[in-house]
């Protein structure tokens, strides 16, 4: 792999000086994309948000969402690593495992659901739950990639009001727009990447993130 790319400079993004390259290089995928559901869905600080799938993109849009103001963040999720790393990055006032979720977030939420739901499970169980969990006229997305959802239209969306939203990657000018949003927030994505591995290993790096075992993976130029 060479050192060096040329690129057409209205391709790039200015990386402001508090911004590393690790924060940068998710801006491209996981957080500009979940950025740009964000902006369609509206996140503020009247919302109680749940992320359905804590992979790296979900972990993203629960850090952005916590950015915001959310009032409540609830994420649902299998692995009990990513449940742990959540925890840890204190992007979640609850987590479930997906046969408590539903139940979890109506106790939590006092019988009313989440106003606004990012599923990036791409899993017809977890889409379900975005909806369900979802109170009347809220809003939901989904961001994850693949799958199929199965609902009932009428008293899963139409009798509730609510709007599903799919978003997919962003644009060059809202990265520019989130890049400047980082900053004044004083968040990094780079947080979201506890392991990294030299580009000899990249074959370790990529077999690590098929696992699921970990959030966000880095090969690195060291």
């Amino acid at each position: 792999m060479a050192p060096y790319i040329l690129a057409d400079e209205k391709d790039l993004i200015a990386l402001p000086d508090e911004l590393t390259y690790k924060d940068g290089a998710q801006v491209a995928c996981g957080f500009g994309t979940v950025y740009e559901a964000i902006e369609k869905i509206g996140i503020c600080g009247n919302d109680a948000v749940l992320v359905t799938g804590l992979g790296p993109v979900g972990l993203a849009a629960l850090m952005l969402a916590k950015a915001m103001g959310a009032n409540m963040l609830i994420g649902v999720e299998m692995n009990d690593y990513r449940i742990g790393l959540a925890k840890k990055l204190g992007l979640v006032d609850y987590v479930f495992k997906p046969d408590e979720a539903m139940d979890g977030i109506m106790k939590v939420t006092n019988g009313n659901g989440v106003e606004r739901a990012i599923d990036a499970s791409a899993s017809d169980p977890g889409r379900q739950l975005a909806i369900r969990a979802t109170r009347e006229w809220g809003k939901i997305a989904f961001v994850g990639e693949g799958g199929t959802c199965t609902f009932n239209p009428s008293p899963d969306i139409i009798h509730g009001q609510k709007t599903i939203y799919g978003s997919w990657v962003t644009s060059l000018w809202r990265m520019e727009e989130l890049v400047e949003r980082l900053v004044r927030w004083g968040i990094h994505p780079e947080d979201l990447i506890p392991d990294e591995f030299p580009l000899e290993k990249a074959g370790e790096a990529y077999a690590l993130m098929a696992g699921g075992n970990c959030g966000k993976v880095a090969v690195v130029f060291d």
